[in-house]
Formats: C-alpha cells, sequence, structure tokens
C-alpha cells in the first residue's frame, strides 16, 4: 500500500502540475484550425512563412502576459474589468464578435478532428465528430477544473509530435535558417490573406479572455489566495510565475507552429500541393510522401490540439458572456451553481456540431475563421493594452514599458495586415 501511495505522490508531483495557464493557452493556440493555417502557408509559400513565427512569439506572448496579468491583479476575467471600464457598446460588440468566431472555430476544429479520427480508425467522421463534441462537453460540466486540467497538461506532449515528423524527411537547414530571416516574398493578396490567417491564429481574441479567466481560476484554487490588488505580498512571485509561465507556453505554441510550417513546407510545398483547406488534408498529404509514420504523428497532434482546443474556445466564450451579464461562472464550480455558464459552454460545442449538417462547410471556415480572428483582434488589443496600463485598473501592478511598447508593436502589424487584406493594391 506504502508503495502505491507513493507513485501517487509522485505522479501528483510531475513538472506539469507546477505548470500554469500558459501552457494550456499556448497548445491550445494551435488548434485544428492553427494547424491548417499553418499548413497552407507552408504547403502555399514554402519556406518564406517561416519569419512569421520568430517575429509573432514576443508579440503574442507581451500580450498574453498583459491578459495573464489582468486576471492575477485584479481577481476578474477580461470581460468584467472591460464591462467596469468601458461603454457598454465595447464589451457587447467584443463579446459578440467572440462568440460568433468560437462557434465558427469549434465547428472547424471538431469536423477536422472527426475528419483524423476517420483516417486512423476507419469509423464514420460524423460519429467521431459527435463523439468528441459530448466527451469534451461531459468532461467540463462534470469534471472539476483542477482535474480536468491535469488531462489537458498531459494533452500538451501532443504537439511534440510536429518536431518529430522533421525527423522522418529531408530537411534542408542552411536554407531553413536563410528563408527564417530573408524571406522571399512579394505582398500580394493572397500572401496578406495568409499573414492575417497565421497572425490571426497566433494572436487570437478567445486565448486573451481564457488566460485572464484561468488566472482568475488558479488563485482561488489557492486557499486564502487573493488578488494582487488586496495581497502585495505575493505579487513579487506570483507575477514572475506568469511571466515565466506565459512566455514559456508561448514560445511551445510558436515553434511547434514553426515546425508545422516547416515540415509542409519540405513535403507538400516541394512536391507542389500548395492547396491546403483543412488539418486532415495536410496529413493525408503527408502520407505518401513522408511515409505512414509522418501522417500518424501528424494526425495525432490534431486530435492531440483539438482536445485542448476546443474546451478553450467553448470556455472563453462562456467566461465573456457570463462576466459580461453577470452570471455565476467558473470551472470550478457545480453545474446547479452555474447553469447558464456551462450552458453556454454546452450551446457552443453542440452548435459547432450542428454546423457538421448545415449548408456552412467548416472545411473552408478552418482558414477564415483565422483570418476573422486576426481583425477581431486589433480592437480588443487595443482595450487590452489601455486596461493594462491603466493604474485605476491595475494599481501599482501595471504592465511595464517593454511589454507595452512591444503590445502596440503587435496591433499596428496585425492591422497593417487586416488593411492590406481588403485593400491589397
Amino acid at each position: 500500500m506504502k508503495v502505491f501511495q507513493h507513485i501517487w505522490r509522485r505522479l501528483k508531483e510531475h513538472p506539469l502540475s507546477r505548470v500554469g495557464p500558459g501552457l494550456i493557452t499556448g497548445v491550445a493556440d494551435d488548434d485544428p484550425s492553427g494547424i491548417a493555417t499553418y499548413s497552407q502557408a507552408g504547403a502555399q509559400f514554402g519556406l518564406n512563412m517561416l519569419w512569421t513565427m520568430p517575429l509573432s512569439f514576443p508579440m503574442m506572448a507581451a500580450i498574453q502576459s498583459m491578459c495573464a496579468r489582468i486576471g492575477r491583479v485584479t481577481g476578474k476575467g477580461l470581460a468584467a474589468n472591460i464591462k467596469t471600464t468601458y461603454p457598454p457598446i465595447v464589451l457587447f460588440s467584443v463579446v459578440s464578435l467572440l462568440l460568433i468566431a468560437n462557434i465558427l472555430n469549434i465547428a472547424a476544429d471538431v469536423a477536422a478532428m472527426g475528419e483524423v479520427a476517420e483516417l486512423i480508425t476507419g469509423v464514420n467522421r460524423h460519429v467521431m465528430t459527435a463523439a468528441f463534441v459530448f466527451g469534451t462537453v461531459i468532461l467540463q460540466i462534470f469534471i472539476p477544473y483542477h482535474r480536468y486540467v491535469k488531462f489537458l497538461k498531459w494533452l500538451t506532449i501532443s504537439l511534440l509530435s510536429y518536431a518529430a515528423v522533421l525527423f522522418t524527411v529531408h530537411v534542408p537547414w542552411d536554407q531553413v535558417l536563410q528563408r527564417t530571416f530573408l524571406p522571399r516574398l512579394t505582398i500580394t493578396a493572397d500572401v496578406a490573406a495568409v499573414i492575417v490567417g497565421v497572425f490571426g491564429t497566433t494572436i487570437s481574441p478567445y486565448l486573451f479572455f481564457w488566460q485572464a479567466s484561468e488566472e482568475v481560476e488558479e488563485m482561488y484554487k489557492k486557499k486564502g489566495a487573493l488578488p494582487l490588488l488586496n495581497n502585495r505580498s505575493a505579487a513579487k512571485d506570483e507575477l514572475r510565475r506568469i511571466s515565466w509561465d506565459t512566455w514559456s507556453g508561448m514560445f511551445y505554441s510558436n515553434i511547434s507552429a514553426y515546425f508545422i510550417i516547416l515540415a509542409t513546407a519540405v513535403t507538400l510545398n516541394v512536391a507542389g500541393i500548395t492547396d491546403i483547406n483543412t488539418a486532415a488534408a495536410a496529413a493525408s498529404a503527408l502520407r505518401p510522401l513522408a511515409g505512414d509514420f509522418a501522417y500518424l504523428l501528424f494526425a495525432v497532434g490534431i486530435l492531440g490540439v483539438g482536445l485542448i482546443g476546443v474546451p478553450v474556445l467553448a470556455g472563453s466564450g462562456a467566461y465573456a458572456l457570463s462576466e459580461a451579464m453577470n452570471w455565476a461562472e467558473g470551472l470550478e464550480r457545480n453545474l446547479s451553481d452555474a447553469r447558464r455558464f456551462y450552458a453556454i459552454i454546452a450551446f457552443s460545442v453542440l452548435l459547432g456540431l450542428v454546423i457538421q449538417y448545415s449548408p456552412i462547410s467548416p472545411m473552408k471556415a478552418l482558414f477564415w475563421s483565422a483570418v476573422i480572428n486576426g481583425v477581431v483582434a486589433v480592437p480588443l488589443m487595443v482595450v487590452i493594452i489601455m486596461l493594462a496600463s491603466n493604474k485605476s485598473v491595475m494599481g501599482e501592478y501595471t504592465a511595464n514599458r517593454t511589454i507595452i511598447v512591444i503590445g502596440w508593436i503587435a496591433t499596428i502589424v496585425m492591422g497593417i495586415a487586416a488593411i492590406r487584406l481588403f485593400f491589397p493594391v
């Protein structure tokens, strides 16, 4: 008995147990929609889109660290802070757009997961999609967050599959290094669309809300913990943890996306396959080019990150709308205590399932949902930066000048990319 108790204690003390919301947020960023976008970037433009990842890393990390800081300092989610600081039209516009984008994203993600599962198991994709949907809803509603999050953390390992793919194919590393910093691109409407898509899926609105709200969830898991505005003694350690957790989580996400672009560039693009509409299509196209093992690694990665991305998409929308409406919210709450919060989660995911049987093509939505997110993110990023630098909201714990500057650069880059998309000439 003592042996089993020792093993259980060691399992509970695994390194992932000490990782905060940053890791899950980062991996959720590389959901099947994101994988499709990165695959399209690599297939269509080869190595010439690798530069987007080192450029986007500090920008996504800066924005996410501000969201985490807002949540931990104030003890409230992003929507709750917007509600108390800005006019109602700002809050409800942002939340409405977030919910629409999230539901489309969920539809695209679960469709991709069903398609990939069919490729692997031979079971009908619609059956597999329904299984993923109902499994996700049941886990989120009936399993407390502190238990469910352990499952999500282990799933983050699935992103390593994209690094493993590179060991199965030939990679011209000298050209990779050169194109990462010196791409050969002429800015056209197609290039602008892919850039907006890449940045849109890398710096996504749903991640902003999730990051802030999960910092609040993590805070209340600790007995006696208070928002930093009311607990100055914990501020130094907590802000250091947030910084490390967020930047490391975003790095893991970013380097994985880099590997996806690279893997598809050295296989699909080289073979002349330049049009990828879904993550599953990317996996299938890899099979004859890189072999069964590379195909299986790519497919397993899609399923793993999908099982993280769908709950994050549904949860972020539920947090945002519940905070906006003053409804009880939180994944640690029982169903009876937060019925509306869980109803939003269930509605979002089930509507994503219904879309599979409608004229709306979730396959086409995969890429364009990322583009929509890229456009929607711009005004929301402005609001986040202003909140994080507002002393009436953050007290003495406003974001430092470097983070603020990087955040504004990210907002400008996203804005220019979006404008270029709609006005290509």
